[in-house]
């Protein structure tokens, strides 16, 4: 029996577990160079490295930078359900907590909160484990587009 769209897709990330990503379809995530940690439907889990130019002129991670790490696993985290339609972002909403500095390794973990007919409903929670901080946590909307 062939795999559904899902498992190949997960088998396709799941090459990359350990290593940082540098060939995704988004040059941003490229840019933002996660190691993968863990593919499954719906999840994914990367760890950052924060460099400088991911700073803001305090030293610490810039919150369009979290905005952005969360917003892009999301999206990547739709791919993982093995979708035939394409889904875009409504809307982001992201509760700041704490900051992270140039050197830190940051995890984010993406899961659904709710799958409806058109409106994917995600979150993701990006943390410091050497720390034990959340330092954010989004929710995002994601709508079909066809």
């Amino acid at each position: 029996m062939e795999a559904s769209l899902s498992e190949q897709r997960l088998n396709f990330l799941r090459q990359s577990t350990g290593k940082v990503i540098t060939d995704s379809p988004s040059n941003f995530m490229n840019w933002l160079a996660p190691v993968l940690i863990k593919a499954e439907y719906g999840i994914l889990v990367c760890q950052y490295t924060i460099r400088k130019e991911m700073t803001n002129p305090y030293q610490i991670l810039h919150g369009g930078v979290t905005a952005g790490i969360i917003d892009d696993l999301i999206g990547a985290t739709v791919f993982t359900m093995g979708l035939n339609d394409r889904y875009t972002t409504v809307n982001n909403y992201i509760d700041y907590f704490a900051t992270a500095s140039e050197g830190d390794e940051v995890v984010a973990e993406t899961s659904i909160v709710k799958r409806g007919r058109t409106i994917l409903n995600l979150q993701c929670e990006l943390s410091l484990p050497s720390k034990k901080r959340l330092i954010a946590k989004g929710y995002s909307n994601m709508l079909n587009i066809g």
